[in-house]
């Protein structure tokens, strides 16, 4: 496109950049774990409100697979209950050292360890609500099919992190068991009852 240059605004309010995996909510429910990494582009709308792009990678050629959206807990807590139950915690995310906000070449590894705890800090007291339209790994070209709800593990034994984090870990040069350990001291709200609703349905 020639000429001056569009103004991107919306993207211009990104400014922060996750990693984690998502799970298909709909086969948690059945007791199954499939999941997918999840690369999240953050905006902070209001104080009250963010909103993530998600995409299948960190490349150029990044495919647009969902997007989630992270609310406090004391704006979760009034929604409806049929609404609540959409919704999924962090703690988990947090504390296993699956959610990592990358570091960026030129800072100093030990100033951003710092930044990203104090991140987490308000990250596990988050909850989000997420939708995937592309099954990339189901090996789509395209984004088939209509849009489905995703969430995140809530406990160990739903998903072997060593596997599924296993090439994030290699990318970014990071290890999410020094991160679950550097996080120790994070305490977590208590989930509320609705949320990760699926597991539940699970059990």
């Amino acid at each position: 496109m020639s000429g001056p240059k569009p103004e991107f605004k919306p993207l211009q309010n990104v400014c922060e950049f996750l990693t984690a995996i998502h799970i298909y909510a709909d086969e948690a429910r059945e007791g199954k774990t499939r999941y997918v990494p999840a690369v999240h582009y953050c905006s902070h709308v209001r104080n009250d409100l963010r909103q993530c792009l998600i995409y299948d990678s960190h490349e150029k050629n990044a495919r647009l697979i969902g997007v989630e959206y992270m609310v406090p807990k004391h704006v979760y807590e009034t929604f409806p209950p049929e609404e609540q139950k959409l919704w999924h915690s962090h703690e988990f995310e947090v504390k296993s050292g699956m959610l990592i906000l990358p570091k960026p070449e030129e800072h100093d590894a030990e100033a951003w360890e710092m930044d990203e705890t104090k991140a987490m800090e308000e990250i596990i007291g988050l909850y989000g609500k997420t939708w995937h339209f592309w099954q990339t790994d189901a090996g789509h070209d395209f984004p088939f099919g209509a849009p489905r709800l995703m969430g995140s593990a809530t406990r160990p034994e739903q998903v072997n992190l060593e596997e599924a984090l296993a090439e994030r870990n290699k990318t970014f040069g990071v290890d999410h068991k020094s991160k679950a350990e550097a996080r120790k001291h994070i305490t977590a709200p208590e989930v509320h009852p609705e949320a990760d609703s699926w597991w539940k349905a699970a059990a």
